[in-house]
């Protein structure tokens, strides 16, 4: 049952960075047609920047505390990517 909830949140978290993704390619959208000026998209932009990584974090982390060896380490290089940033 553990698993199945490892699962669920997992899902769940992974549906968050996706959206977070999505808006931030929204953004760059209307930056590209002209619908809004460069500083007020990259503010919108930066908002969202630091719960992206931490959520990227969170997914890794419970890959790594529910076993999943093989998804943290495809996790990984993206996690470590974005830490050097």
């Amino acid at each position: 049952m553990a698993d199945l909830f490892a699962w669920l949140l997992s899902f769940f978290l992974l549906i968050a960075v996706l959206g977070i993704l999505l808006y931030q390619l929204m953004c760059l959208a209307d930056l590209e047609f002209d619908y809004i000026n460069p500083y007020d998209s990259a503010s919108r932009i930066n908002k969202v920047i630091l719960p992206e990584f931490v959520t990227q974090g969170i997914l890794c982390l419970l890959h790594l505390i529910t076993g999943h060896w093989f998804m943290c380490l495809i996790c990984f290089p993206y996690l470590y990517y974005n830490a050097r940033l």
